[in-house]
Parts: structure tokens; C-alpha cells; sequence
């Protein structure tokens, strides 16, 4: 039996050295997705001559097909293996991305790339998620999650401006990725020697709660039996789903506006940067406001701003949408993991989790073949448009389907 010491009772202040180490961990993971965000869409035209939207897209349909599977299992297996060893695992698959992204001899690398990379980020990052709510508890759950995402998403932004001006000094590769060697080492070394595995805190919490573990199949609660779960699994998938369209589209459309690489970089980062930045505002609020309401509000602004970005030409005007895309974003990303662990027993929040980051990075994959299908059948500004008409019936599917929540941290309002 484990022993319930002072230093396995949750709260971010008396724990705060082991959550900030997993927040900087969490940083090295979001790196490795900025290693791609910006020139990987260009690799795939310059180095490999591929030029169907939908074929150069296919690296983020295997990357968010991998990452969704790779979420689920995370989940599952944390409660049943421990925590730790799901971070460490991760760090093991991301190692040879860097690798096999510099040397890559055709596109079948690239793609085989993703695969590793989609596994480090799904077990990596589910991780570190659950870890972080194990180890913050009830009261600074969005704080918690804010301080997450912010790490993970400036990560992205930082390392995405870094290859695309590297890129422009030196060309696309092998050099923007000698970043992705770094980090997947300090990571990996970080987490075996200094990470502890956060499972005392998670009895702690479950001996102290009056709520009943769940009798029903989780992975059904979590995607349709239940209204408030599967509304947020729905609005995760959207957001999610708007991304690999960005991830994608992003590049090749700013490309044909005239902007240079370094531009593109400069754009292409400041979505993710202010996604990063605000969450641990956006994140902290949502224990206040209400998670419904920081829900349905970041879905509409990420719907309008992508209605806005295709009929706009300069480059600073560029910034500017991306970064209210950014913001609603923000809005979002860290009130979804609050609101999914608010609604389950601790000792099934692992698993939640992870269903539901199935889900949300499901929209990685079902994004990319949407809008690479739609640009090639039409082009590339109608698979904007249409897919933040797509994010803003979303919205709506939250504002009907959730039941209204006016004190966060009391779940039967939720239910």
C-alpha cells in the first residue's frame, strides 16, 4: 500500500519542482512538431517534386492517425504501467525522427517519420498531461493545463520560426533538424533521471473523493453516451481538424501570396505562440468562468479568423488573423483537458484522457485528407473557408449539447 506523505497530496505549490520539470519536458516535446510546421510542405515540392495537395498532406494523416491511436493506449496503459514509463517510451520513438527527417532518400521516409513522431507525441504528451492534473489537483486543474499547453505550443512556435529561418540561411535540410536531435535527447535524459512517477497522488485523491468510479464503458461515455464528454470530444476533434488543415495549407497558400520563407516562418509561428502563451491565462480563467463558456467563445474566433484568411494579401495583416486563431485556440486547448478530468473519477482519468485526445488528434488525419482533397478538387482557399464553417458548427454543437456549467469546480453541474 502507499504511503500518503505530504509530499503525495496534490497542489501545484507544494509540488511545484516536479511540475515545472514536466513543463519544460513538455516544451522539448512540442519542439519536435516545430521541426515540421514549417518546411516540411516544402521539402515535399522542392526535394521530392510531389505536387498533389493531398499526397504532400498525407505526412499529417499518418502523423495524426498514429498520434490519436497512440493517446488512447497512453491512457489506458498510464493507470496500468505508470506514468513514467509511458514519458520514457515516448522520448524512445522520438529519437530517430530528426534522423530520419535529414536523410530521408524519398517521401515513404517522411511519412515512416511521422509515424515515430506520431507515437512520441501520443505517448509523450498524454503523459505529461496526466501527470501535470495528478499532480495540481482540483483547484488549479486549468492553471495546470494552461501552463501545459503554453509549454508544448511556444515550444512549436519557437522551433517552427528556427527551421524556417535556418532553412532560408542554409537550406531545408539536414541542418533545421539538428534542433530535433537536442531535444529528444534532453528529454529523454530528463525524464529517466529526475521525473517521478505520479501514481501516489492519484490513491490520495481517490481516497479522498465521494465520487464512484464509472460502471459504464469509458470509451463510449467519453464519445457519445454522455452529452458534456462527447460535446468536448466533438470541439477536440474541430480544433484539431482546423490544425492539420493549417499545418498543411498554411505554408503552400502564403507561399502564392508572395511571402518569403522567413514570412511564412514568422506567421506560421505566431499561431502557435499566442496558442502557447495565453493558455496559462485562458486556462486559469476557465476555473472561474466556467468551462462551457471558455468553450463555445474559442470556437467562434477560430471559426471567424479562418473565414477572414483567405481574402487577405499583406503580410501583416497575415499575422494579425493568425494571431486571433491563436487566441482562439487558446481558448479552448487547456479548458478541454480541465473539463474532461472534472467530469471523471481519478483513478478513470487516465483512460478519459486518452479517449478523448483519441478523438481531438483524430482531426489531425481527417483535417489534412479534408482540405488536400478539397485544394486539389477546387484549391486551397476553399478548404479554408469551408473548414472554419466546419469549426463554427462546432461551436454551436457546444452551446446546445453541454449543459450550462456556472461553477467549474462543482461537477454535478455538469451532469
Amino acid at each position: 500500500m502507499v504511503r500518503t506523505t505530504q509530499t503525495k497530496i496534490p497542489g501545484l505549490k507544494k509540488n511545484r519542482h516536479q511540475f515545472f520539470l514536466l513543463v519544460l519536458i513538455n516544451a522539448f516535446v512540442g519542439g519536435m512538431v516545430g521541426l515540421e510546421r514549417t518546411i516540411l510542405p516544402e521539402i515535399a515540392e522542392t526535394d521530392f517534386g510531389i505536387a498533389a495537395r493531398s499526397a504532400i498532406f498525407s505526412f499529417i494523416v499518418v502523423f495524426g492517425i498514429t498520434k490519436a491511436i497512440s493517446n488512447y493506449f497512453a491512457g489506458r496503459f498510464a493507470q496500468q504501467y505508470g506514468r513514467k514509463k509511458m514519458l520514457i517510451t515516448g522520448w524512445l520513438f522520438g529519437i530517430p525522427v530528426p534522423f530520419i527527417l535529414m536523410f530521408a532518400p524519398d517521401w515513404n521516409w517522411i511519412v515512416a517519420a511521422n509515424v515515430f513522431l506520431g507515437i512520441n507525441q501520443g505517448l509523450a504528451w498524454s503523459a505529461n498531461v496526466i501527470m501535470k492534473i495528478d499532480l495540481a489537483g482540483e483547484k488549479d486543474r486549468g492553471l495546470a493545463m494552461g501552463l501545459n499547453e503554453f509549454a508544448g505550443y511556444v515550444a512549436v512556435a519557437i522551433v517552427a520560426f528556427l527551421t524556417g529561418w535556418i532553412a532560408s540561411e542554409f537550406g531545408l535540410r539536414p541542418y533545421p533538424f539538428y534542433l530535433g536531435i537536442v531535444l529528444a535527447i534532453l528529454g529523454l535524459f530528463l525524464t529517466i533521471f529526475y521525473v517521478r512517477d505520479t501514481a501516489p497522488f492519484v490513491e490520495y485523491e481517490s481516497n479522498q473523493t465521494k465520487e464512484l468510479r464509472s460502471t459504464k464503458n469509458l470509451f463510449r461515455e467519453v464519445t457519445f453516451s454522455d452529452r458534456n464528454l462527447q460535446s468536448i470530444s466533438q470541439a477536440g476533434m474541430m480544433t484539431n481538424f482546423k490544425d492539420g488543415m493549417a499545418w498543411g495549407v498554411f505554408p503552400l497558400f502564403l507561399a502564392t501570396a508572395g511571402l518569403s520563407m522567413t514570412q511564412i516562418g514568422i506567421v506560421v509561428a505566431v499561431y502557435p505562440a499566442l496558442w502557447g502563451i495565453l493558455q496559462v491565462i485562458t486556462g486559469k480563467l476557465s476555473d472561474y468562468s466556467g468551462r462551457k463558456q471558455m468553450l463555445w467563445a474559442g470556437m467562434t474566433v477560430q471559426g471567424l479568423s479562418l473565414l477572414m484568411f483567405p481574402f487577405l494579401e499583406h503580410f501583416y495583416a497575415f499575422i494579425i488573423v493568425a494571431a486571433l486563431l491563436g487566441i482562439g485556440t487558446a481558448m479552448v486547448y487547456p479548458t478541454f483537458l480541465a473539463a474532461i478530468s472534472d467530469l471523471t473519477h481519478p483513478q478513470d482519468r487516465a483512460e478519459s484522457i486518452g479517449v478523448f485526445r483519441l478523438w481531438r488528434d483524430g482531426g489531425y488525419a481527417v483535417g489534412a485528407i479534408f482540405s488536400g482533397v478539397i485544394a486539389d478538387i477546387f484549391d486551397i482557399h476553399m478548404a479554408i473557408i469551408l473548414t472554419g464553417i466546419l469549426v463554427l458548427i462546432s461551436a454551436i454543437w457546444i452551446m446546445a449539447g453541454m449543459n450550462r456549467l456556472n461553477e467549474p469546480l462543482q461537477k454535478t453541474e455538469f451532469r
